[in-house]
């Protein structure tokens, strides 16, 4: 396909976002590493663009120890330091607290029996939702269920897991799949789930 309709927000200008939009984004994932990995960089968005992020991804793995949690859950002020000194990811002490927490946290769901894959595809009895998006206007930041899983994944420890960020995340790991009706990757994302 030489020239293929994409999402509205598909960027052709970078090669790195269109290949994130046509080969990952709403395609059902169930890659533990994936999910952690994804849940952090959701949270490392927050009030940044995704294309910020995805710019920075491999400095993030390289950084976050290719997203060991264990490695993570166990980072100390030497660590915290270093991170906040790399110009290649966002230098928010927030952030870089937050994705020490959530590996703390995912720690206690494994402890507990407990994948991320099993967990989240639980919210969606295992089939991702096709939601119909024919224009940007149908396009939504967040909905109940999004909020539901925010609100339990806070309770859990989580952080930097508001609605708005989970359901970005739903979207980038493809419980949601909210490519646009005309995109190409829409039926074919449809047809994973």
């Amino acid at each position: 396909m030489s020239n293929p309709t994409r999402c509205t927000w598909a960027n052709p200008a970078n090669p790195r976002y269109l290949a994130y939009h046509d080969e990952e984004w709403g395609v059902p994932c169930h890659d533990e590493l994936r999910l952690f990995e994804m849940l952090n960089l959701e949270g490392a968005q927050a009030g940044l663009s995704w294309e910020t992020i995805l710019n920075k991804r491999e400095t993030y793995r390289a950084a976050f120890d290719g997203w060991d949690a264990e490695t993570i859950a166990a980072y100390g002020p030497d660590k915290v330091a270093e991170l906040l000194a790399n110009p290649g990811i966002v230098r928010n002490r927030l952030k870089v607290a937050a994705a020490i927490t959530n590996a703390q946290a995912y720690l206690r769901m494994r402890a507990a029996g407990e994948t991320l894959d099993a967990y989240l595809w639980a919210w969606v009895d295992g089939k991702p939702i096709c939601n119909h998006i024919a224009s940007p206007a149908d396009r939504m930041a967040k909905t109940e269920l999004s909020a539901r899983i925010s609100k339990d994944l806070a309770k859990r420890g989580f952080k930097f897991v508001g609605s708005t960020i989970i359901y970005a995340y739903l979207q980038g790991i493809g419980i949601v799949n909210d490519h646009d009706a005309a995109c190409f990757r829409h039926k074919e994302c449809a047809r994973l789930g």
